[in-house]
C-alpha cells in the first residue's frame, strides 16, 4: 500500500503582501540588512551589530510590520508606526519590480496620509518617494550619524490631485 499523498502547498510567483510573523524574523532582517547596506553606505555598521539588535528587539516587535512574499520567500519589509513609514526595504535582487510601490500603496490604504524620514544622501529612495507623491516637509540633523534627514509627506489618496 502506498502512503496517502500530501497536498502540495502552492507557492505563488505573484507577490503577496501579508502581515509579518515572528517566523519571518531572519528573512526580514536579511532583506533589511542587504537593502540597508546598499541604501546607507555612509552609516557605519549598517545591517549588523547594534543596528541589527535594535531591528530584531525593537522595530520588528513594536511596529506594524508587513512583508511581501514572492516565490515562497520574503523579499520586502514595511514597518509602520500609524501613518509613518518607519522603514521600507526591498531585497536588492527584487528592486525595480514594483514591490516598494505596492507597499506604499498598502500603507496608504491602511492610513491615508503618510510621512517618513529619509537620509538626504539616499538619492535613489528620494527619487522613488518623489515619484510616489511625497514632498519634503522639513529637515533635521541625525545627531547619531551626523547626517541630514528629510521628513517627507504624502496626502491621503483622496486628497491628492487627479491628473
Amino acid at each position: 500500500m502506498s502512503e496517502p499523498r500530501r497536498p502540495e502547498v502552492a507557492v505563488s510567483a505573484q507577490p503577496v503582501i501579508r502581515p509579518y510573523e515572528p517566523a519571518d524574523e531572519d528573512a526580514a532582517v536579511a532583506v533589511w540588512a542587504q537593502a540597508g547596506r546598499r541604501a546607507h553606505p555612509f552609516i557605519p555598521g549598517e545591517g549588523e551589530g547594534e543596528r541589527e539588535r535594535k531591528m530584531r528587539e525593537i522595530y520588528l516587535v513594536h511596529a506594524d510590520n508587513w512583508v511581501v512574499e514572492s516565490h515562497g520567500r520574503v523579499v520586502a519589509l514595511l514597518g509602520l508606526l500609524d501613518g509613518e513609514i518607519g522603514g521600507l526595504f526591498v531585497d536588492p535582487d527584487a528592486q525595480g519590480e514594483g514591490l516598494g510601490r505596492l507597499l506604499v500603496e498598502h500603507a496608504a490604504t491602511l492610513h491615508g496620509a503618510l510621512t517618513l524620514e529619509v537620509y538626504e544622501k539616499n538619492t535613489p529612495a528620494r527619487r522613488f518617494y518623489a515619484r510616489m507623491g511625497f514632498e519634503e516637509e522639513s529637515r533635521r540633523a541625525d545627531e547619531e550619524y551626523d547626517e541630514v534627514m528629510l521628513k517627507l509627506a504624502r496626502p491621503a489618496p483622496e486628497d491628492r490631485p487627479h491628473g
